[in-house]
């Protein structure tokens, strides 16, 4: 079994086992036990510290993808890998300084429509500390090929961690307002055994040199650090700006709407942490053959798994809120197709994200990323008072529309290669005619056996359309 399909079926495994737990949390844990108000703190202290997290790092674990796989010698990776440590430093080290002197100044800022933001502001510094310099040991291992026991810490371990916390409240051994102290704990813990793990696969010998490509090494992590920022402000401004124009408990409903959403992502999470590194050594030794493989394969492959887990997704919602029986939370079923079709079109991308990441022309990352940033901001100021929630949700699908297909043209215009094929226009119509014909059937039973009989069916007509079309050798990549 090749490296990439072993891996990459282990970490879908992992991120499954992890939205379970993650799913008993959002649905049922974070409303029963935080309430709305509090399940909306989390949400937006999260996601704000997801918004510094590229600051932070300084775009470190991108770094050690391309660059590693560059150095031939093992004084040269030592050389490497001794000064990535630190490269995070120089933006910790000044933010701190900063939220120190202005914090009651970012507090009053971002606790105007809700007061009780103002006491976790360090929550939102010390959880984006701990998660970027875990990024940064976690590619450490990944440039090794091992994103297993990674991607277990990374996708399973904060959920457990939260499942816990969320019981030891329900049984009032924590407090709902101390919930985020323990939770932050937590994440530093996560980083120390991430440390642990990493050093185990390879422990340099620390050393003050500089690799002699230093100022490219300090070029790119420039260029990544304002892509990256500008592309998590992507991700969680929805999340951000919400609680500033509506009440917290819409963020709630909206989060589990998009956490449900993203359930369409998982093979390409699981995939990435394998792939990317592959991509990044095939461009360092200048391997174009492979750069074209693994471009077109992991384009079909996602697009036909991430197909089934959309089509599951949508077309059983309806049941999946029945259970939940809470009329607010499905007043946002419409947010679940408008992200989860969004996600759907950036996995058919492939590995095209880390070929525009690691290539020559990643400079090209910065633009796309801030133009990226200012549509969906500029959007969302609009949509969100016109449409609420479903506005937030249309911003993101506009946006990762648009700039996929613009990614994918500007690739193609340079490498003359592109992701797509014929197969690619049969998996669509595979999904299009399965969504309409099961759109049509009611079964009239209970939530949860409906869900069990459509998926099912979805399951088996998915299959046999994919024999039918003779795809199945397209989920293959290595």
């Amino acid at each position: 079994m090749g490296i990439v399909l072993k891996q990459t079926s282990w970490n879908v495994f992992t991120i499954i086992i992890a939205v379970l737990i993650g799913a008993i949390n959002t649905v049922y844990f974070y409303p029963e036990f935080l309430k709305e108000d509090y399940y909306g703190l989390v949400v937006f202290l999260l996601a704000t510290s997801n918004l510094l997290q590229p600051l932070m790092s300084f775009g470190a674990q991108h770094t050690i993808i391309k660059f590693f796989s560059s150095f031939k010698e093992k004084t040269k990776k030592d050389e490497f890998l001794s000064s990535i440590v630190f490269l995070p430093l120089f933006f910790i080290i000044p933010i701190s300084f900063l939220v120190a002197q202005f914090h009651d100044l970012v507090a009053e800022f971002l606790s105007v429509k809700n007061p009780i933001i103002d006491s976790y502001i360090w929550v939102i510094f010390l959880v984006s500390f701990a998660t970027s310099y875990f990024e940064v040991f976690y590619s450490w291992a990944r440039v090794q090929y091992k994103s297993i026991f990674g991607n277990i810490l990374k996708e399973i371990y904060p959920r457990l961690s939260v499942f816990v916390l969320l019981v030891l409240v329900s049984f009032e051994q924590i407090t709902k307002e101390n919930f985020i102290w323990w939770l932050t704990g937590l994440y530093y813990l996560r980083l120390l055994i991430m440390i642990i793990y990493s050093l185990y696969l390879y422990t340099p010998k620390f050393t003050f040199k500089l690799p002699s490509n230093y100022k490219e090494i300090l070029l790119y992590s420039s260029y990544i650090l304002l892509a990256g920022s500008a592309a998590s402000f992507l991700i969680d401004i929805d999340k951000y700006m919400i609680p500033q124009k509506q009440a917290s408990s819409q963020t709630a409903y909206y989060a589990v709407a998009v956490f449900i959403a993203t359930i369409v992502e998982i093979p390409g999470r699981a995939m990435f942490q394998i792939i990317n590194p592959l991509v990044a050594k095939a461009l360092n030794d200048n391997n174009n053959s492979e750069i074209k493989k693994l471009y077109s394969k992991s384009s079909e492959s996602l697009l036909i798994v991430c197909g089934l887990f959309f089509l599951l997704i949508n077309l059983n919602i309806d049941s999946f809120y029945l259970i939940l029986n809470n009329k607010y939370y499905s007043e946002a079923s419409l947010v679940v197709l408008i992200i989860s079709s969004a996600k759907l079109i950036q996995m058919s991308f492939g590995c095209g994200p880390a070929i525009l990441a690691t290539s020559k022309f990643y400079k090209i990352t910065l633009p796309f990323s801030i133009a990226m940033a200012i549509s969906v901001y500029i959007l969302n100021d609009h949509l969100i008072d016109l449409y609420g929630i479903n506005g937030a949700a249309i911003s993101t699908f506009v946006v990762l529309f648009s700039f996929t297909f613009l990614k994918v043209v500007y690739i193609y215009s340079k490498t003359n290669i592109q992701p797509y094929k014929f197969n690619s226009i049969k998996v669509l119509i595979m999904i299009s005619l399965i969504y309409f014909i099961n759109g049509y059937l009611n079964f009239d039973l209970l939530p949860i056996l409906d869900i069990v009989v459509r998926s099912l069916i979805i399951l088996f007509m998915y299959l046999s359309l994919i024999y039918f079309f003779g795809l199945f050798k397209s989920l293959k990549i290595n």
